[in-house]
């Protein structure tokens, strides 16, 4: 085989995907493991490591075969030194690391991004943005992730905090309380919870029927499918959502101009549910000539949009 393999990794919380990718973009092999979060995260790379190896002896694939290793993690990254500045979620210590212990412990050549800076580059090179060289990608899951995409390259910013997406502010005064220690953030009312925290309030301040009440708990999807078949209550829901999103994106629009806004992420599979009334949004608020040039569409990669632009890191990061 004269054609070098990217190994590329989307590291999560509770699964780490690994997959084998070619050139065009195109995987060759993925699968998963868990990621084991003991002893502060000591065995998370060690483990990635051992489980490309045997990847490689179960295909009777020579490593020489591997072009290098690219990695997306959650947290601020420095991609210069390959430091992960945060990560608590993994246990690891600030400032820790990577790319050394992803080199040493692989003897692969290693880049590291953030993991949805790595989304929006799979995006980018394979999916919805169609080869944009200007896209925002948003992912609306468990949080709010985002990455901004400049002349075909990912913004870092100064501390490699750029396309935090899910902290822009969207309710300035009595918003709900975000993870990071602020109020009101667009994570609060666009990840899967942030859906069920606008459900609830709803709930609370109307007596409007609706399938959601009396349901001792109920999940993102319950509330968009509760919309797509017609709940009043749910409905407006889905509005007050896609007007907290649309400005959010609208402001990114005014700021950026760019190519596309994709949209992906668990939530986004509500589909024109969703998109529909964001579009709405989005017009009202942008800038006249952003609105006619900016466009909106749903991620299409999802699972293995990360994968894929961790590869993109290896073909144009270590080339």
């Amino acid at each position: 085989m004269s054609e070098k393999w990217l190994v590329a990794v989307d590291l999560g919380g509770t699964t780490t995907k690994i997959a084998f990718v070619n050139d065009y973009g195109e995987i060759i092999k993925k699968w998963e493991i868990v990621t084991d979060k003991s002893e502060s995260g000591k065995k998370i790379v060690l483990n990635i490591a051992k489980s490309i190896d045997e990847k490689l002896d179960e295909m009777h694939v020579s490593k020489q075969q591997l072009a290098g290793i690219g990695m997306g993690a959650p947290g601020p990254v420095d991609v210069e030194k390959g430091i992960i500045y945060e990560a608590v979620n993994l246990g690891w210590e600030n400032n820790y690391p990577l790319k050394n212990i992803l080199e040493v412990e692989t003897g692969l050549s290693a880049v590291i991004d953030n993991d949805a800076n790595c989304a929006a580059l799979g995006e980018m090179w394979k999916g919805a943005g169609n080869g944009a060289k200007d896209l925002v990608c948003v992912t609306l899951g468990t949080g709010v992730g985002g990455g901004v995409i400049a002349n075909g390259d990912i913004v870092h910013g100064t501390h490699g905090a750029a396309g935090e997406i899910g902290h822009i502010t969207v309710v300035p005064e009595h918003g709900f309380q975000c993870n990071c220690g602020k109020q009101g953030c667009l994570e609060t009312v666009a990840s899967a919870t942030g859906v069920v925290n606008l459900a609830v309030k709803e709930l609370e301040q109307s007596n409007m029927a609706s399938v959601l009440r009396g349901q001792d708990a109920f999940s993102a999807k319950m509330v968009f499918d509760a919309a797509r078949e017609g709940d009043e209550l749910a409905a407006m829901t889905v509005d007050r959502l896609a007007f907290y999103l649309g400005l959010a994106l609208a402001n990114l629009g005014n700021a950026l101009n760019p190519d596309k806004i994709v949209i992906g992420g668990g939530v986004s599979k509500a589909g024109d549910v969703l998109l529909i009334p964001v579009q709405k949004y989005f017009q009202k608020f942008a800038f006249n000539s952003v609105k006619h040039s900016t466009l909106l569409d749903l991620a299409v990669l999802e699972n293995d949009a990360g994968v894929i632009g961790a590869a993109w890191l290896v073909k144009h990061k270590l080339a």
